[in-house]
């Protein structure tokens, strides 16, 4: 069941998945990913720096602030284990939050290679949206993994960000 916000009454309709395309899904996905990363993290009031989770399972995470915006936040997730090839955080994924639109958007993930390795240099555009449903599918699946781990980012100082 689907429940709708008409004006002052609330209105509920079985959802047509027939009618659901994969920019819906993707559109969904975004919001989902919102809902999940401000529930652990909060991460449109922290300061730009690294901000580290231990849960004691030796995977330690960090959120990497790396811009506010009037509107936006840009920033990456990741695991402290680093790629030995390309000495980059893997896996890890830059995140941009809209807080106006309650939506937060998987721009690019690092899973062992990037996206041009994955998807060439200029894909169609229906591959495209397929990678980005693959990445942000992937990404809610890893904010769910670590709320039942039970991260969470103390609000306290952050880190600098090596290289930002």
């Amino acid at each position: 069941m689907c429940t709708i916000h008409v004006m002052s009454k609330v209105v509920s309709r079985p959802i047509n998945a027939a009618r659901i395309n994969r920019f819906s899904w993707l559109m969904a996905l975004y919001a989902e990913n919102h809902q999940r990363l401000h529930r652990l993290f909060v991460p449109e009031v922290l300061a730009a720096g690294r901000y580290v989770s231990s849960v004691g399972d030796g995977l330690d995470l960090q959120l990497d602030i790396l811009a506010q915006h009037a509107y936006t936040t840009e920033l990456r997730l990741s695991y402290t284990m680093l790629d030995p090839v390309t000495g980059e955080p893997d896996p890890s994924a830059y995140l941009r939050l809209y807080r106006d639109a309650r939506q937060v958007e998987a721009t690019h993930c690092y899973i062992g290679r990037r996206w041009q390795d994955a998807i060439g240099m200029y894909p169609p555009a229906a591959e495209v949206l397929d990678h980005r449903l693959r990445m942000n599918t992937f990404l809610g699946k890893w904010l769910q993994y670590l709320a039942e781990r039970g991260h969470a980012i103390d609000q306290g100082v952050p880190q600098p960000v090596p290289g930002a």
